[in-house]
């Protein structure tokens, strides 16, 4: 038996309310992303993109449409069960860090830990140490197994020196690597990313660019990146181009 796609949405429409008006941002968008597979969502400003990344994150619900991950269609699920599926199956990075000012780099990279704490990692938390051999797990709680991920992820983005600096004691670039940590942390099927090197200079963007692929591939979540960066999204497997709210193949 074939394995679920990572991603799936069927016809997905959304509209908003403007005064007596109604506004159809989305209309009738149909994708599918296989398990470590990359997209690239282009398109105008206004096209529809960040909307688009807000239902497939579950953030909102379509108008009307299906959006299943992993198989699964987690907006049948009442909201306390679907804030847990979106803890542990999506991760989202933004262009703006959003790290908390008091935490440090390592604590920051563990807040969606702390939602679910006696989750289980869903894979072996060897799996991030792109340039170490792999070693047996051994018996360990959750939140020790977390922090030990944590860790082996803020050294695969090249912070282990800075594990205990705070954000204003970062580069913006350093930033961006640990949201990368956070969003991987609980190894979700889906990675989610609006214009995620947006705010940062060209250097760095590939650099964090970079990260991004890589991982992604080593964790084997499919990656959906919204951007206005064609370099970026020429580094995706395909591209989809959303506009008047509608998406074809690029």
């Amino acid at each position: 038996m074939n394995a679920a796609p990572a991603l799936e949405v069927a016809d997905a429409c959304k509209h908003f309310a403007l005064g007596d008006q109604t506004v159809e941002v989305l209309r009738g968008v149909s994708l599918r992303a296989e398990v470590g597979q990359s997209l690239a969502l282009i398109g105008p400003s206004g096209s529809g993109k960040s909307t688009l990344l807000h239902l497939l994150g579950t953030l909102e619900p379509p108008t009307s449409g299906q959006i299943a991950i992993s198989g699964q269609d987690p907006l049948a699920l009442p909201e306390p069960q679907l804030a847990r599926f979106r803890n542990q199956h999506i991760g989202f990075v933004f262009q703006n860090h959003h790290l908390l000012p008091q935490y440090s780099a390592l604590e920051n990279a563990l807040i969606p830990t702390l939602a679910f704490p006696s989750a289980e990692l869903r894979r072996s938390a060897s799996s991030v140490r792109l340039s170490s051999p792999s070693k047996p797990a051994e018996p360990s709680k959750p939140q020790a197994d977390r922090r030990e991920r944590a860790h082996d992820l803020l050294t695969a983005v090249g912070l282990a020196e800075r594990l205990h600096h705070r954000p204003a004691e970062l580069s913006g670039g350093e930033c961006q690597r640990v949201a990368v940590a956070r969003a991987l942390i609980n190894q979700p099927d889906l990675l989610l990313c609006d214009e995620p090197t947006g705010s940062l200079d060209r250097q760095m963007a590939t650099t964090v660019a970079d990260l991004l692929f890589t991982l992604h591939r080593a964790e084997q979540a499919a990656l959906v990146i919204a951007t206005h960066d064609l370099e970026l999204a020429a580094r995706c497997d395909r591209r989809l181009l959303l506009r008047e709210g509608t998406c074809v193949e690029a």
